[in-house]
């Protein structure tokens, strides 16, 4: 099943975020591998700065306790740079699907 992961950035967590980005893009990469990752991007902040808002990764976990499991083992979880954390089944309409987990 798909979850949506939707996280808020502590303001000013710029530089904890990209002391950590390396180890939380092997994360998500690691997803993509494994053919579960939907989409995974930064929500830029409105003003055009090098600030960012938050997080979106859309992934498939066999369910809800394994995609909790998941966001609360990344580094940027871990290491403060979010202030909030959503997670929510998610529904594929248009655009790009996944494979089922074999």
């Amino acid at each position: 099943m798909l979850f949506a992961i939707i996280t808020t950035d502590h303001p000013g967590s710029l530089p904890a975020r990209l002391a950590h980005r390396a180890e939380h893009r092997a994360r998500i990469e690691a997803l993509a591998q494994e053919n579960r990752l939907l989409t995974a991007g930064p929500f830029p902040a409105a003003d055009g700065s090098e600030q960012f808002t938050g997080s979106l990764i859309v992934a498939e976990f066999p369910d809800l306790t394994a995609a909790e499991r998941w966001a609360e083992a990344d580094p940027y979880q871990r290491e403060g740079v979010y202030a909030r954390r959503e997670i929510r089944p998610y529904r594929a309409v248009f655009g790009a699907t996944l494979q089922p987990i074999s």
